[in-house]
């Protein structure tokens, strides 16, 4: 996990909303294809999953993970660690 995925997970963790890429990086003032790669990443992990088109939200292990109640263990290896 890089700095970007924590203020991924604390948008999502302080706004229960579907949002895509180009939003949620004007929210967090990173880049928005920036936001976008490491969106794919946290899909691969289990913690976000891809709605229609380009639209993010948090699955219920992401939920969990920004709650404390499950840890990175927990995360699905996307086999690049």
């Amino acid at each position: 996990m890089s700095p970007i995925d924590y203020e991924i997970l604390s948008f999502f963790e302080s706004h229960n909303i579907i949002i895509n890429p180009s939003s949620l990086a004007a929210n967090i003032k990173y880049e928005r294809g920036y936001v976008a790669d490491r969106c794919l990443l946290l899909i691969q992990s289990g913690i976000l999953e891809q709605l229609y088109g380009p639209k993010y939200r948090l699955t219920d292990l992401g939920e969990r993970f920004v709650e404390g109640e499950a840890d990175a263990s927990e995360l699905v290896d996307d086999g690049s660690h």
